[in-house]
């Protein structure tokens, strides 16, 4: 099996990638953790490619979080069986920031790069309400619906999530 899961910051990507890798015995790559990795961490471009690359090739089922067209991305939609577009409301999404920030106040979630303590600040919060729904960002989650509807599965609230991950939940039964 091979998930990816897009959309926007805070709508629970990175949760449903370890309950589903979890669910199906598979490796998950979260793209934050390799983004977002501490400064005195080689953190170029190249690195970052070479890591994605090195996950592709090394495992034959695998869960990727994460936008990040950079890196692969017509390569991992093409491989996917199957395509989680996670589009909830901004607001939502704020409230979950913050819920996750309070939770992980001071230390660094698991889906994160070692060392990178999670935060809010103004800019962060912008990107959640504005910048991370730009213009190309929704046109391009539009694109990936209408290329592969056979397969992509678009959640937006959480009563869409929950039931989502009870069918799943079903399914191992």
């Amino acid at each position: 099996m091979k998930i990816s899961i897009m959309g926007y910051s805070g709508s629970g990507k990175s949760t449903l990638a370890r309950f589903l890798g979890e669910k199906y015995h598979a490796e998950v790559l979260h793209f934050d953790a390799i983004h977002w990795l501490p400064g005195w961490v080689q953190n170029t471009k190249e690195e970052k490619t070479r890591l994605t690359e090195e996950f592709l090739e090394k495992n034959s089922s695998w869960i990727i979080d994460g936008n990040y067209s950079k890196y692969f991305l017509e390569r991992r939609l093409e491989e996917s069986d199957r395509i989680i577009l996670m589009l909830f409301n901004r607001f939502s999404c704020l409230v979950r920031v913050i819920k996750r920030y309070l939770k992980y106040k001071g230390s660094c979630r698991p889906d994160m790069g070692k060392g990178c303590e999670e935060k809010i600040d103004p800019e962060f919060v912008k990107w959640v309400l504005w910048e991370g729904r730009s213009k190309k960002t929704r046109a391009m989650l539009r694109g990936i619906r209408e290329k592969y509807p056979e397969k992509t599965v678009v959640i937006k609230n959480q009563r869409q999530l929950d039931r989502f991950m009870k069918e799943i939940e079903k399914s191992e039964d």
